[in-house]
């Protein structure tokens, strides 16, 4: 387990460096934006996690978010971001991070977040041929060993860990309306006290995806939250 961190207070690297050795995880910090991107996409298979900070020298966590999402679609990212700063945080999401943290944190909650998204993200990826998928609607098959998504007969790969288990939790219960609060709980595996716009947002970026592949299958339902629904052609 190697998580990079690019977070330019050195302080805060220490400290947090402590507690990743107690869950002995291997990490490396660093303190500068563009260096911390190029460290990451001259060995994207050494990290297994980044957690990167928005405010950086040289170059800001969006733009390095961006960049890692075009390498990959499947390393988790968490965004540290700073108290109060909401358009911040939905900006982060919807460019690909998988979570935040909002400044102060206790070392605690970000090595807590971090095993929330491990638990999901590593999957066996020992799939046999002849798997079978988990999920298989209408259009849609699922494999959650594999991670492997089918979409009106097309391959959808670009999923970011978050939005593959949020098409999945919607998926495995077609035409069940989830509120908000819901997928919070059966998604993100910890509560966000009500902090909605953290599903909206994934919602918003799976859609766009989703929409390459043909009709949009998560609806909205107005008052309540969002359904997964298949069987009727949907523009």
């Amino acid at each position: 387990m190697h998580i990079l961190m690019i977070e330019d207070n050195e302080s805060v690297c220490e400290m947090i460096e402590m507690f990743f050795l107690k869950e002995e995880w291997e990490s490396t910090f660093i303190h500068n934006g563009k260096k911390g991107l190029n460290t990451y996409l001259e060995s994207p298979d050494a990290f297994d996690l980044v957690v990167l900070d928005l405010m950086l020298p040289e170059m800001d966590g969006i733009t390095i978010c961006r960049e890692i999402r075009k390498q990959s679609s499947t390393i988790p990212i968490i965004m540290l971001t700073a108290k109060d700063t909401e358009s911040d945080e939905v900006i982060g999401l919807e460019v690909g991070a998988d979570d935040y943290v909002t400044k102060p944190f206790s070392p605690l909650t970000l090595v807590a977040r971090i095993k929330s998204l491990l638990r999901r993200a590593h999957q066996s990826s020992t799939g046999s041929e002849g798997s079978h998928y988990e999920i298989e609607t209408e259009h849609l098959k699922m494999d959650r060993t594999t991670r492997e998504v089918i979409l009106y007969n097309q391959q959808l790969d670009n999923l970011t860990p978050k939005e593959f288990d949020l098409l999945y939790t919607l998926a495995n219960s077609p035409r069940r309306v989830f509120s908000r609060e819901q997928l919070l709980q059966l998604v993100w595996d910890y509560e966000y006290f009500g902090d909605e716009r953290t599903v909206d947002a994934h919602i918003k970026k799976l859609r766009q995806k989703l929409a390459e592949n043909g009709s949009q299958v998560i609806l909205t339902v107005w008052g309540v939250g969002y359904k997964f629904d298949d069987t009727e052609s949907i523009d």
